[in-house]
Order: C-alpha cells, then structure tokens, then sequence
C-alpha cells in the first residue's frame, strides 16, 4: 500500500502531468478499441503504466537517500521515465515474432461460385481475412498493429477459409447470415479508410446475397453443401 501511496501523492503534486497520461492512456485504449484489439491495448496500457510508477519508486527512493528532490525535479523525471518506458516497450514490441510472418496457406479450392460476379463481391468484402490470398498493409509490419491484423486474420480463418473449402468448409454455411445481418465485414475493418473496395452498397450487398443463395455451401438451408 506504501507504494500505491506514495505515487498517489506524487500524482497530487503533478496534476497536468497525471492528466496528460491519462488523456494518453484513454486515446491508447479507445485507438485498440478501434482496430478490433481492445484487450490487447488494455494490457499494454497498464503494464506501461505499472512500469512506469515502479521507474518512479526507484528514482524516488535513490532521491531520498540524498535528500528531498525538488518537485519541478521529480516531474522532469516522470516525463523523462515516461517517455523511455514508451520508446523501449515499442522497440521491444517489434522483437516479438507474432504478426511477422505474411505468408498465406495454400489454396485447396474455393467454391464453386454462381457466377464471376459473386465471386469478385466476395473477394472485395472477404478474402483479405477470409481467404490464403491475403495482402499484408504496409502497418502489418508494425507492432502492436502487426498483432491485431494478424490475430484477425487467424480469427477469420479458423470460421472460414474460402480459399480452403474444398477441404475444410468450416462455417462457410454462416455466410449469407453474417452478411445480411452486417456483422461481416467487421467495422474496425473499413475504419480510417482501410480496405474501403469491402464497403458494399446495397445493391452489391443484395447481388452478393443472391449470388451465394446459389452457390453450393453458402447457406444452412442448402443440403448440397460441399468439402469434407
């Protein structure tokens, strides 16, 4: 508890410092939210933040031994700790090999679509996830982005990959359902104008739908369902 008060206090000597973490923080938290990784940027945020206060204790501590440090001090310093925890949790960050490998698994067979048109729609809205034609973005590259588009990628494959139906439908029969009810493409998806060909108007929405009504294994309702 010692510690906990010991950075409430020095949080209550330094108000526009602690307002202008937690504005960062909270821009951290709502950026992850926004490209689909919400938990990650929680815990990135407060493992930062808890590294943070434990460079403060130590600073604190040595300080004392030598006597009070001077407030305008112990505020430098918190910037000072804080813009190096930032600097090296991102430096460490791009050592981690999750989201580095941007190869695609190979193409067993897709389904056998209605028509080219169905088909086009369908790469247009799904196969940058959905698929083992996946082309990374240039922020792929980058962590913790890297992380997310990759964990996305991974998620979208294990319920469906179009470009492996021919062995493993998985829940391709979903896909008419998730289409029509627009939880697919998934909003985070299109946010700051990223892959905006995936934004479907109505009318394609519709030709895409009636499309994949035709097509064997889109559908719960369709008994010929393909792979196996």
């Amino acid at each position: 508890m010692a510690f906990f008060r010991s950075r409430w206090a020095a949080i209550r000597r330094h108000p526009a410092l602690a307002a202008i973490t937690v504005a960062f923080v909270v821009l951290w938290v709502i950026f992850g939210a926004l490209i689909g990784f919400l938990p990650g940027s929680v815990l990135m945020a407060a493992l930062a933040l808890l590294i943070w206060w434990v460079v403060l204790e130590v600073v604190a501590r040595r300080r004392a031994r030598a006597g009070r440090a001077a407030p305008t001090r112990e505020g430098r310093t918190a910037v000072v700790a804080g813009v190096a925890v930032v600097l090296v949790g991102f430096g460490l960050m791009q050592a981690v090999p999750y989201g580095r490998d941007h190869s695609n698994p190979p193409v067993t067979g897709e389904p056998t679509w209605h028509d080219e048109a169905t088909r086009t729609l369908m790469v247009r809205a799904c196969f940058q996830c959905h698929s083992s034609e996946v082309s990374y973005p240039w922020y792929a590259g980058i962590a913790p982005t890297s992380w997310a588009v990759q964990r996305h990628i991974d998620e979208a494959r294990g319920k469906v990959n179009y470009s492996q139906f021919a062995t493993d439908p998985g829940d391709a029969d979903e896909t008419i359902e998730v289409i029509r009810d627009g939880s697919m493409p998934p909003a985070y998806f299109t946010r700051f104008g990223n892959n905006a060909t995936a934004n479907l108007t109505d009318e394609e929405k519709a030709q895409l739908i009636a499309g994949l009504e035709q097509t064997p294994g889109m559908s719960e309702d369709d008994p010929g369902e393909q792979g196996g």
